[in-house]
């Protein structure tokens, strides 16, 4: 017994802290789907604290809405789609591009930001481009690894969802009356 818990807080201890890159709390979405995705920000610039979280919405998501965060301000930037793609709640006229997010994060704490949003129909990675901006300095959360490069090896590797094929027995596909309408 004495000698598991020394093991355990020596690999605790040498284990690469998940939380020192942005990363989503759940990493994996059925293609297709409605996701509510949370964004951990587990470190400051250094000790300079975090002043706004701007997040890049990867092109074929054509619905996102950020969740309210209390002390924080949301600011949505959106454009015109060339033309309106039919969807279940009506025609989708323009898309969210990205979202910032604006307060204070001490660099000693952690929090998640919210995103709800309806998926591509595609699998594979989803590359999240992130902006950390703190009171000193910034950080630039948008290195996508090469081919066969492992993206926990990138400086500062962007968020990724991976996306898979629906699976009919799960149940993700089911009516959200109306919370993803335009």
């Amino acid at each position: 017994m004495h000698k598991i818990i020394p093991l355990a807080a020596a690999a605790l201890f040498l284990a690469p802290p998940a939380f020192a890159h942005i990363v989503l709390a759940e990493p994996e979405a059925t293609a297709g789907s409605y996701y509510a995705g949370f964004f951990r920000v587990g470190h400051g610039c250094g000790p300079s604290p975090t002043l706004s979280i701007r997040i890049t919405i990867p092109e074929g998501i054509l619905t996102a809405r950020p969740q309210a965060k209390p002390s924080w301000t949301v600011s949505i930037d959106r454009e015109t789609l060339a033309e309106p793609i039919p969807s279940e709640y009506g025609a989708i006229a323009e898309r969210v591009v990205a979202v910032t997010w604006t307060g204070e994060l001490p660099a000693d704490q952690f929090d998640q930001f919210g995103l709800l949003m309806k998926l591509p129909a595609r699998t594979g990675p989803l590359y999240f481009a992130v902006l950390q901006t703190c009171a000193e300095g910034a950080r630039s959360w948008t290195d996508i690894p090469a081919e066969g490069q492992a993206w926990h090896d990138m400086p500062n590797p962007a968020p990724v969802l991976m996306l898979s094929m629906p699976d009919d027995r799960a149940g993700d596909h089911h009516d959200h009356g109306g919370a993803m309408g335009r």
